[in-house]
């Protein structure tokens, strides 16, 4: 028996007899199902209480159905555009999973859109960007657009295109990156600000948003070290952002840049900015004052979509569920959890974290949880930044996405492609995107022979 050999079968015994090895199984702690397939993602959390599942279901079928053009025999659901991404949430959220960009050919992006914005520059739009957070672009807004209701033209259509970056491991082994460039075409209300910043966003998994919402601010504060006074290289920050309903600034959670406060603000900014929906959190329709085609044509009143449909779905997003880790007893996973430890993944992506006591939603309330992320906001060099700042976060910096569940993503979506804009073909892809204050990291796993590589994916498929 090899000396690696043996090291396998001594960690095998070791994870078998050990109490923790059950809980790290239960990823979202009580609220963990066990489901394989393509509706891995889409189950209620385990220890929701039958009572609460019909507003679920509720929720579930406002996120799932598409809203339609106003007016509309459906009163409930008109009101879409009349420029939009998507006429559904589910359509960007592929069952309740993971989006993708645009393969070649197609004609629209529908789980990928383009951020917009300009540099704040002048001292009226450095107040602007302190106050929203970023500065919008002026003709086309916060996002582009790029479908339209029938008869009418889009903001646009987004084309990809892509360079290679070859990076090349210790014991010669190279992997091609693909690296995304962003192209506007065929604009439908003018050019766009020659200064535009332009940011291509995938739609993000559902699962376990309630868990990390729930997740204490004083953790986040704990956990944040912006001056890296601990020398560990690892400088993560907490966004700072504004709240519509407290009218204030708090601690950002979601979106890539962690650029929203809670999930009803998420849900919210979504309705608006992705079907072109009116709320009373976001009362205005994402139309800007260069664009007549909002007052031209009819709406679904106001507000388009109703608190109740928003708690609804906020409801929903709080209680998809974090399938339960699977293989976890396999000398090659456990062997790929150490290396996971020792390249310096954890400093990140956070394990054992317990959520907050929340009476009110009881089945989120102080559970220990393993998402693998930190919600910190983190620079990750010159190769992945988009050069586009929103509230504290800089054109390099992004928020730790959390782990969890992401080795079910080829089952339901049907692709495995990651990170902020899908430029990653697979895991060990997306690992080799890492730079800034993961570029230790990464110079470790480039050292890495091919086993242990093959091991550090066979832990992260087994999230």
């Amino acid at each position: 028996m090899t000396l690696f050999s043996k090291y396998l079968v001594a960690i095998t015994l070791l994870a078998l007899s050990s109490p923790s090895i059950a809980n790290e199984a239960k990823t979202g702690g009580n609220t963990t199902v066990k489901k394989e397939g393509p509706n891995a993602f889409s189950l209620p959390a385990a220890n929701l209480p039958m009572s609460k599942r019909l507003d679920f279901s509720v929720g579930n079928s406002f996120f799932r159905n598409p809203w339609v053009q106003a007016p509309a025999s459906t009163d409930a659901r008109d009101g879409l555009g009349p420029l939009f991404n998507t006429n559904g949430c589910q359509n960007c959220h592929i069952k309740d999973g993971r989006g993708h960009p645009p393969e070649e050919g197609d004609i629209h992006s529908v789980s990928m859109l383009v951020r917009l914005s300009i540099p704040a520059m002048t001292p009226e739009q450095k107040a602007d960007f302190i106050k929203n957070g970023v500065l919008p672009e002026p003709t086309y807004g916060g996002q582009l657009q790029d479908f339209a209701i029938q008869d009418h033209a889009p903001e646009g259509k987004i084309h990809l295109t892509y360079s290679d970056v070859p990076v090349t491991f210790a014991d010669g082994t190279v992997v091609t990156l693909r690296k995304p460039h962003i192209e506007i075409r065929d604009p439908g209300y003018g050019p766009l600000h020659p200064d535009t910043q332009m940011s291509a966003r995938i739609a993000p998994p559902m699962i376990g948003l309630g868990l990390l919402e729930s997740i204490p601010d004083k953790t986040l504060l704990e956990w944040a070290d912006e001056n890296d006074e601990n020398g560990d290289g690892i400088s993560g920050k907490v966004n700072r952002v504004w709240d519509v309903v407290k009218n204030d600034y708090a601690i950002g959670r979601f979106g890539w840049k962690s650029g929203q406060p809670n999930l009803m603000q998420q849900n919210a900014a979504a309705f608006n900015g992705d079907l072109g929906l009116t709320s009373n959190l976001f009362p205005k329709e994402n139309c800007t004052s260069n664009q007549d085609i909002c007052a031209r044509l009819p709406n679904g009143g106001s507000p388009e979509v109703s608190d109740n449909i928003l708690d609804f779905v906020e409801f929903y997003s709080q209680h998809l569920a974090v399938p339960s880790r699977r293989n976890i007893d396999a000398p090659e996973v456990q062997l790929g959890q150490k290396i996971f430890k020792n390249v310096g993944c954890e400093s990140c992506h956070k394990t054992n974290v317990k959520t907050a006591k929340r009476p009110e939603l009881p089945a989120l309330s102080e559970q220990l949880i393993h998402p693998y992320t930190d919600l910190m906001l983190h620079d990750m060099g010159e190769g992945l930044a988009d050069n586009r700042p929103e509230y504290l976060a800089n054109g390099r910096e992004w928020r730790t996405p959390a782990l969890w569940g992401i080795g079910y993503t080829e089952e339901v979506n049907e692709h495995t492609q990651f990170l902020h804009d899908g430029r990653a073909r697979n895991l060990m892809e997306a690992v080799l995107w890492h730079g800034g204050e993961a570029e230790a990291a990464k110079q470790r796993v480039l050292k890495l022979s091919k086993t242990e590589r093959d091991a550090l994916i066979a832990f992260l498929n087994s999230l």
